[in-house]
């Protein structure tokens, strides 16, 4: 039903028809209570005939009232006129991007402006769980004040009121004229596969990164990414083709003019891939990337001589520079790189800074992560004490001092959230604050944190305590926590979770130990899957938007390309930083990358937490041993009170016993890279330890004085850990498993038969008889 000039509906009064479409007219009217212009869209009739569909509609109008962006129209009000519904919204004043398209494709400088703006506008929909569904040309609005994207969530209502019977052209509709009922949503020129195959489960925000990929290559090359004679050819096109490069239509339609960068060719290609996995997985990194090229990392637009020069040259590879280390005893200075992803020769030029921290300022211990650079790469996070107090300092790379964030006294381990806007940090317990500071929020318990990452998907992985268990999960409101990942066969423990674009994977790092990670094992796995695998040794995986896995190995970075839909490595890893700060007791590794490219680090070295052996007295008196500083654990004192077997963790970890009397130590295990726990027999002649000499870590024991081999007492699937051994022959110990963590087992010495002691869900440690 077509409205007449001076219709009333409530407060509003018609002015005049301005346009129709697939989902009804639309006419300019004027707010007699607020005295504006506004836009009323009158819905069809079949959009307004279902009472389930018009209650749905009006949830859905009350979420997108509150969508405020500054690309996307505004919706004011609804209501009903005749038993039809109306939108009320943001009166426009421009034409749509299909109307200046008809005129020829946009300059690159425009273009890149109105895609970053409309990239920006889909993230933030996004994020509120609104996907449009019918990105296209006609449904983008280019004004003064920039790009307006239009329709925002009427598609979904669309789609709920039509069935998948054929498809809609996509010629213009004139006021008036009929639209075909049960159609497949979207405009086919623009519609993602997952669209065009009516395979409706499938289609979420990557759907809309498709079809924006397919406006861009419109904006930018003069002519559709997908055309065809009819309609099932363009869906041939769609499901099977890949356009050409916008660089090569350019070439083509604009000899002698300037061509899109290498990079945007790239940008348009990812949106357009078939798969759904293999695209941007969230318009913000879209919005990121369209924003460094339009800032200039690339080089300016190229001609067509200089494209096939630059194209010889082309070269993958990662770029990386050398950067002034600190010294790793004064730990006063942060170096930070700038990396970018591939780009045609001449490379661009990376930049290098050093950060010095304030006087009366230094860095906390180095056993959890102490720096983080937030993904926009615009603010570096630091843990630092001044004054006696420890706390996180945010220093933004634009100015030249660092501030202290209130409420985070005690802090370590800080990271970033996605959108750059808050900071989760460890302090008795997993929690965040904004980078504007102010209040600090609780999330979770975790009182011996093993690091954290924040998921595209509004969700923390962390690891809460230093004891036997996989990495955890919470909402970024807080909550309930739940498991993310499971202990596998030879670990005790993983830590260091990053999760990859999307956040539908998380990388971790496994140990067969919870105190020394020279030899841990990078993971990766899928969220909410058992399918984990091994990927290499290393500790402290970060995910580069070079499309490389970085990790820590023996104090130094190594990068290997990787591949983020078959998650494997695809290629040998190099080294990259040598002399990187790395704890061997915990594997933390003092770096962090944006998802901009800038890599911010601590140089220093395989740091190993540095202890020394004390005596102390009933009175508290601490009188220190001879010994030299190491990296000691579970030192344990003989019957005799002669000697100590004790735990040290170097490039692996081994035992040693030191004689009091004699100030001397001497190496007792050496097979197996990792050995440790050690237990004294009562009469001091045996020691009892763990060992992963003969595959996962089981139990072993052997002369003291290093006269014979050693025995094996114990085989299992899971690891095992001595704790104390009794005065008739029985060992307490320690089992690992998946379902119940630690659980305490006895193994009679004679007959060597081991039954549970304590086997519940719970945590049971450290059994001492």
């Amino acid at each position: 039903m077509a409205l007449t000039t001076g219709t009333v509906l409530a407060p509003y009064t018609v002015l005049g028809q301005i346009g129709a479409g697939g989902m009804g007219e639309v006419y300019k009217a004027r707010d007699t209570r607020l005295n504006r212009d506004v836009a009323l869209k009158l819905l069809r009739g079949h959009l307004s005939m279902s009472a389930e569909l018009r209650e749905r509609f009006q949830r859905e109008a009350e979420t997108l009232a509150n969508l405020q962006h500054p690309n996307i129209c505004v919706l004011h009000d609804i209501g009903e006129h005749d038993g039809a519904s109306y939108l009320v919204m943001e009166y426009l004043v421009g034409e749509t991007l299909a109307e200046s398209l008809r005129k020829g494709p946009l300059p690159l400088d425009q273009a890149l402006h109105y895609a970053i703006q409309i990239s920006d506008a889909l993230d933030k929909a996004h994020r509120k769980g609104f996907t449009h569904r019918d990105i296209k040309p006609a449904n983008i609005m280019l004004t003064k004040e920039g790009a307006k994207l239009l329709d925002f969530g009427l598609a979904k209502l669309k789609q709920q009121a039509a069935e998948p019977i054929q498809l809609s052209s996509d010629a213009p509709t004139s006021p008036g004229s009929p639209t075909l009922e049960g159609t497949i949503l979207g405009t086919l020129h623009y519609m993602a596969p997952e669209q065009v195959e009516g395979r409706v489960e499938d289609v979420d925000a990557r759907t809309d990164i498709f079809s924006f990929g397919a406006t861009l290559y419109e904006m930018l090359a003069g002519k559709r990414a997908f055309e065809g004679q009819s309609q099932a050819s363009v869906i041939a096109k769609i499901l099977e083709h890949d356009p050409p490069a916008v660089s090569a239509t350019q070439v083509q339609s604009q000899p002698s003019g300037k061509l899109s960068p290498p990079a945007l060719d790239r940008v348009v290609k990812r949106c357009l891939e078939k798969d759904p996995e293999d695209r941007w997985q969230s318009a913000r990194d879209l919005c990121q990337e369209l924003r460094w090229i339009k800032e200039g990392a690339q080089p300016a637009a190229l001609s067509q001589t200089e494209t096939k020069t630059a194209v010889k040259r082309w070269k993958r590879c990662l770029v990386w520079s050398v950067a002034a280390a600190f010294g790793i005893w004064i730990a006063t200075a942060i170096g930070v790189w700038i990396i970018r992803t591939p780009a045609p020769a001449p490379a661009p030029p990376v930049s290098r800074l050093t950060i010095t921290l304030p006087a009366g300022q230094h860095l906390a211990a180095l056993d959890q992560p102490a720096i983080a650079i937030s993904p926009d790469g615009k603010n570096v996070v630091y843990v630092a004490i001044e004054g006696g107090r420890q706390q996180l300092f945010l220093r933004p790379l634009g100015s030249l001092e660092s501030k202290p964030i209130s409420g985070t006294e005690g802090a370590t381990g800080p990271f970033f959230s996605p959108d750059s806007q808050w900071i989760a940090f460890f302090a008795g317990g997993l929690k965040k604050v904004s980078v504007t500071g102010g209040e600090v929020f609780t999330l979770a318990g975790a009182t011996n944190p093993g690091g954290g990452s924040w998921s595209s998907r509004q969700t923390l992985a962390f690891q809460p305590t230093n004891t036997a268990a996989g990495l955890y999960q919470v909402a970024q409101e807080g909550g309930a926590v739940q498991p993310l990942t499971r202990i596998g066969s030879g670990e005790i423990i993983h830590r260091w979770p990053e999760f990859l674009p999307g956040g539908n994977v998380v990388l971790f790092a496994g140990s067969a130990t919870a105190v020394a990670w020279n030899n841990a094992q990078i993971g990766v796995q899928p969220s909410g899957s058992g399918g984990r695998q091994n990927l290499v040794q290393g500790t402290s995986p970060r995910y580069s938007p070079t499309g490389h896995l970085l990790y820590a190995q023996g104090g130094t970075l190594l990068a290997a390309p990787f591949d983020t839909r078959r998650l494997a490595m695809t290629g040998t890893a190099v080294p990259t930083i040598a002399g990187l700060m790395q704890s061997t007791a915990t594997g933390a590794a003092q770096y962090s990358v944006s998802s901009t490219g800038t890599l911010v680090y601590l140089a220093g070295g395989f740091a190993a937490s540095q202890s020394q052996l004390v005596w102390v007295s009933r009175a508290h008196e601490e009188q220190p041993l001879p010994a030299p500083s190491r990296t000691y654990a579970f030192p344990r004192i003989a019957p005799d009170g002669r000697r100590l077997a004790v735990m040290i963790a170097d490039q692996d970890v081994q035992i040693w016993v030191y004689d009091f009397l004699r100030d001397l130590f001497t190496r007792f295990t050496s097979e197996g890279n990792t050995n440790g726990a050690p237990v004294w027999s009562p009469d001091g002649m045996r020691i009892a330890f763990y060992s992963n000499r003969a595959g996962p870590q089981a139990l072993f024991w052997q002369p003291a004085d290093g006269s014979g081999g050693a025995q094996r007492l114990t085989t299992s699937d899971f690891p095992h850990a001595a704790s104390s051994v009794s005065p008739d022959g029985m060992l307490a110990f320690i089992e690992t498993t998946p379902d119940t963590g630690r659980d305490i087992w006895t193994l009679n010495l004679s007959d060597r038969k081991a039954q549970p002691f304590l086997h519940t869900p719970h945590e049971e440690t450290a059994p001492t008889f």
